[in-house]
């Protein structure tokens, strides 16, 4: 429980690393680096549907 609720504030405030956490280095955080250069929110959105 404890875990997840650092993984979701991990998503909002550095996506880049809550994907990495939960998917490790793979096509998730690769989609993710692009998404948070390009745009901020998509990012944070696209790491809140990995962690959760």
């Amino acid at each position: 429980m404890d875990n997840k609720i650092v993984l979701i504030l991990l998503a909002i405030f550095l996506p880049p690393v809550a994907v990495a956490l939960k998917s490790g280095a793979g096509k998730s955080l690769v989609i993710n680096i692009i998404l948070c250069f390009l745009f901020y929110i998509p990012a944070v959105i696209h790491a809140l549907l990995v962690v959760l």
